[in-house]
């Protein structure tokens, strides 16, 4: 939340990620709304044209970009750029345990992370009404339309689904649903709330999820039946 502050990020302005589901994107549903920002997850699916229009639409102020989708966002800020609308700064999100090198711009999130001030102040909530995240739909008949989660209702749908779910202490989460869908249906504050453990996958492949299924002992998944579906055809040897 400090290098947001650092970097000029104030009260009300919106923060975009395109990034699929790494630590970096559960780390900035904290970040943002710390920093008194409005988080923007977008859609890596999307093209060039619905980024841009999802950034020009929400005035984003500042862009963290996964190392996997730097063409994408260039190619959308270059549409940016031609319809002559203000450009975000952008950030890199490199893999933290493979740097890649690939930038778009000088910043990278790492390095941005390892400015930070464990002691500053950060602004307090004024209001729980206040937005915390911008969310937009996909768009396939229309332009992407916006919508507005405020910290009241992020929390109320955090803890119903908690409550309804029957989530225990310390579950063990496997992050097959997209953060970047509904903020993974606010389970991204849900897993913390319960002290649990975040297990990332960049794509949601049979081989990755069960993978991880045996490796991290997971206790909590979600996932459309398409999802479900991929799990129960694949072909596994005896």
């Amino acid at each position: 939340a400090s290098a947001l502050l650092a970097l000029g990020v104030r009260r009300g302005d919106v923060v975009s990620v395109l990034a699929p589901n790494v630590p970096a994107m559960y780390e900035m549903h904290f970040a943002v709304p710390m920093a008194g920002a409005v988080l923007n997850t977008i859609n890596t699916r999307l093209d060039a044209n619905a980024v841009a229009t999802i950034l020009r639409h929400s005035g984003a102020k500042l862009l963290f970009v996964d190392y996997e989708y730097v063409r994408l966002a260039g190619d959308a800020l270059q549409l940016l750029a031609g319809a002559g609308g203000p450009v975000p700064l952008v950030a890199v999100i490199d893999d933290a345990d493979a740097p890649t090198g690939v930038r778009l711009g000088e910043l990278e999130y790492e390095g941005l992370v390892a400015r930070g001030d464990p002691d500053a102040d950060l602004p307090p909530l004024a209001d729980e009404w206040d937005a915390v995240t911008l969310n937009y739909t996909s768009g396939t008949t229309s332009a992407p339309k916006g919508v507005v989660y405020s910290h009241r209702g992020a929390y109320l749908s955090t803890v119903g689904l908690l409550l309804q779910w029957g989530v225990g202490s310390e579950p063990v989460y496997l992050w097959s649903l997209p953060m970047f869908h509904c903020n993974g249906w606010t389970l991204t504050w849900g897993v913390a709330a319960r002290g649990g453990a975040n297990v990332c996958i960049r794509t949601p492949t049979a081989d990755d999820m069960y993978a991880a299924l045996s490796a991290h002992g997971v206790t909590h998944m979600c996932g459309a039946p398409v999802l479900l579906d991929i799990l129960v055809q694949a072909c596994r040897e005896p």
